[in-house]
């Protein structure tokens, strides 16, 4: 082979390149002179796509959701959250249904008419073929029941990552995230307080200040869902209702499965809590306390008492009985007697006049005798709650009281309409017409032709809006008609924007019209 072209080494590889040839950057250079050849489209098209995705897309963030809540204030709570951050990722929540793309079905366990509603939801889903993702305490206790099959379940300590859910919902997968939260092994209150939130009315916000409960009562399903008690720290609940007041709320609601339990898992109590948010309430807004059961607050009657009494938290509080037979009380394992309850509601009536006293009745539980009954009606016609929640025991699957003796189902029905019966016979406000209060306004009627209000002890008032005589319903007051609190003149601000809004463009869109055609006569 001729060996003339390796005679001569070469230094370096560059010795190829000559002086003639390109060098690297005449190259670079010669790239800002080539003009790519455009290929001609339908813009029009392209823009009423790109701004349209279709509907089967399984692009994240376009899609329509349209959600239902079931249940107590603290799962509405859990609701308002998974909106908020749905809505800030860039889905749209729709009040329509058959518009939507998903449904967000968020259930509550505590009676069985409640989860038959939830099954009848999803099978109307299925039906339509929406997509489906499943929350609430039913899922959470029971996710291997028949008709949860298959569908993707966001449990009640993971609703922060309700996006991650719906996401992979769309694509066509199930996902199930049903785990606690926990921080160095110890159980924690649940997704951080500080996400966003869509709130069902713009001036109450509601916190959950703990999940779970102490209690192992035997009729209960929600313990099953919720847990042991697990506690939030009070500066994270405070920073929280120092937001919602910046946000331009004008009413908080604690809320939790016992209010009353709070802080004993982390070294603290509910009136610690409840002095460090009074500090923060401004002028004008007010504090709502939730349920509490009468072992735990006992031992803070006095402080409660206290609290109640504070200009800015309502004189009102909710705290069940269930019944007033003690036999009965046993079986539910209530860890009460009724004569602890009383003591309860008669220190409280005696430190706070006025207060608003709340409680629940189970009607027709397991055992309970025609005695055991009407020592609960004694206990009604005593004390005349003016707010009463009057349930037929239902048994719920997989608790104690469900495997117990039942009932009959028209006993217990009967017994219900008794005690409503009872409850319908008094009026507890005849002593407080004509009075004049100061009242806190927060919401519209349905009809729009009321503002619903409420007084100091959190009774309840329909004021029309054109300045009528007030109208009250059943067992509520109607005493209630000074609205000068600077606050709450700005809840009515807040409730009439929209409206004020959508009047002021019509009647600017108007008057341009007319200077049009004047001008033009």
């Amino acid at each position: 082979m001729p060996s003339a072209s390796c005679d001569s080494l070469l230094d370096d590889i560059e010795d190829i390149v000559s002086q003639e040839d390109l060098k690297p950057q005449d190259r670079h250079f010669s790239r800002k002179h080539v003009v790519p050849k455009v290929r001609k489209r339908n813009t029009q098209k392209y823009l009423q796509d790109e701004n349209s995705p279709p509907s089967n897309s399984t692009i994240p963030g376009i899609q329509k959701i349209w959600m239902r809540t079931w249940g107590c204030s603290h799962n509405n709570s859990d609701g308002e959250y998974m909106a908020g951050q749905l809505a800030a990722y860039g889905y749209e929540i729709t009040e329509n249904a058959s518009d939507a793309d998903l449904w967000l079905l968020n259930s509550c366990t505590v009676k069985n008419p409640a989860e038959d509603h939830f099954r009848n939801s999803i099978k109307k889903a299925q039906e339509e073929n929406k997509k489906i993702v499943l929350a609430g305490c039913v899922p959470q206790a029971q996710p291997r029941q028949d008709y949860l099959k298959g569908l993707s379940i966001i449990g009640v300590q993971q609703i922060d990552r309700v996006v991650e859910v719906v996401e992979e919902t769309i694509k066509g997968h199930s996902v199930r995230l049903l785990g606690q939260k926990k921080n160095n092994g110890k159980r924690l209150g649940g997704a951080p307080l500080d996400l966003p939130k869509i709130r069902k009315n713009p001036l109450i916000e509601i916190i959950s200040i703990n999940t779970g409960c102490l209690n192992a009562c035997t009729y209960c399903k929600t313990k099953h869902a919720r847990g042991n008690l697990a506690s939030y720290p009070i500066d994270e609940l405070v920073d929280r209702a120092k937001q919602s007041f910046q946000e331009g709320v004008c009413e908080i609601w604690l809320t939790s499965e016992d209010t009353g339990a709070y802080g004993r898992d982390i070294g603290t109590n509910l009136p610690a809590l409840l002095w460090k948010l009074v500090e923060v309430i401004p002028r004008g807004a007010m504090l709502r306390l939730g349920m509490t059961n009468p072992p735990y607050i006992l031992e803070h009657l006095e402080e409660m008492a206290k609290i109640l009494n504070h200009p800015r938290v309502y004189a009102f509080l909710h705290i069940p009985v269930q019944s007033a037979s003690d036999s009965v009380l046993t079986e539910m394992r209530r860890e009460y007697c009724v004569a602890d309850f009383k003591r309860v509601v008669d220190f409280l009536k005696e430190k706070v006049p006025g207060i608003t006293l709340a409680t629940d009745i189970i009607c027709g539980f397991p055992g309970e005798t025609d005695q055991d009954f009407q020592e609960t009606v004694k206990l009604v016609e005593e004390y005349k709650f003016p707010s009463l929640f009057i349930n037929q025991f239902y048994p719920r699957p997989g608790t104690p009281a469900a495997k117990m003796a039942q009932i009959p189902a028209q006993v217990k029905k009967q017994r219900t309409k008794d005690l409503s019966r009872v409850f319908h016979s008094y009026n507890p406000y005849d002593h407080k017409i004509g009075e004049r209060q100061q009242v806190l306004v927060t919401e519209e009627s349905f009809d729009s032709k009321f503002y619903v209000a409420h007084n100091r002890f959190y009774e309840q008032e329909f004021r029309n809006r054109l300045g009528n005589h007030p109208s009250s319903v059943s067992h509520t007051s109607a005493v209630g008609r000074d609205f000068a609190s600077s606050r709450m003149a700005l809840c009515l601000q807040n409730l009439r924007r929209d409206r004020a809004l959508r009047v002021s463009v019509g009647l600017a869109l108007l008057a341009l019209l007319l200077a049009f055609f004047c001008q033009n006569l």
